[in-house]
């Protein structure tokens, strides 16, 4: 498998493992009849939300699609995902301290790319500890560049061909969960065409911060308006089902 935010193997020496199932079919079927979930029943408004309510709201595989499954490797438990662009390899972001952590990560992968999903969940012991772990988060995404261009390069065991990539910054709400949103968007070299997009949400919403990365890396295919449209409706349908089905 390959690290949650990392390129896949697919995409790397311009050989193809990864995407059974394109994101446009598997969210707009399965996800859109998430919206509950007896597994995470609503909190009494004002109160705090608990570990078992944010475990029952995080999607599982059987939510999205049969081809959905567990990574390889369990990522770092000390660390959520990479905010800014760079190097596929690089360090993802520290956990901010003080909460319990709950976490999913998934993994789909097929012929002509692959699709990722990490979902963090951080329950504090009040809302004043979550705001200052989104403010701990959004001091990092403010921090990164708008572009970074990197050379062909190895990755552990493979390569990764050279790329452009752009971040943006905005800020997002869902329901009573405001926070932001991370877009990056990675342009491979002519010589091995590929997209890799990822957004980063950070929401709060009373004692809980939840972070969600959905990534989705495409081989042999040049960014387009229709490709960017699928891509950010996909990612607020994960978000948007995670939020609702919390409360």
């Amino acid at each position: 498998m390959f690290e949650i935010g990392a390129a896949p193997r697919g995409v790397v020496a311009g050989r193809a493992v990864a995407l059974r199932a394109v994101a446009a079919c598997v969210l707009a079927v399965t996800i859109a009849g998430c919206g509950s979930s007896d597994d995470a029943p609503d909190p009494p408004d004002g109160g705090l939300i608990t570990v078992t309510t944010m475990r029952g709201a995080l999607l599982q595989g059987s939510d999205i699609g049969p081809t959905w499954q567990p990574p390889g490797e369990t990522p770092d438990p000390q660390r959520l995902v990479r905010f800014c662009g760079g190097p596929s390899d690089a360090t993802a972001v520290p956990v901010p301290p003080g909460a319990d952590q709950v976490t999913q990560s998934l993994v789909d992968e097929g012929e002509e790319g692959a699709q990722t999903l990490h979902q963090s969940a951080l329950v504090y012991p009040d809302e004043a500890g979550a705001q200052a772990g989104l403010a701990a988060l959004r001091a990092v995404a403010d921090g990164c560049r708008a572009s970074v261009s990197v050379p062909a390069r190895p990755t552990g065991d493979t390569s990764e061909p050279a790329f452009t990539e752009t971040t943006k910054t905005t800020p997002l709400a869902e329901g009573q969960w405001t926070g932001f949103v991370l877009e990056r968007h990675k342009t491979y070299e002519p010589e091995h065409p590929g997209l890799a997009d990822t957004a980063v949400a950070v929401l709060a919403s009373r004692n809980v911060l939840l972070v969600d990365q959905y990534a989705i890396y495409r081989l042999g295919v040049t960014r387009s308006a229709s490709t960017g449209a699928q891509f950010d409706a996909d990612w607020r349908k994960l978000v948007g089902t995670v939020v609702q089905r919390v409360g």
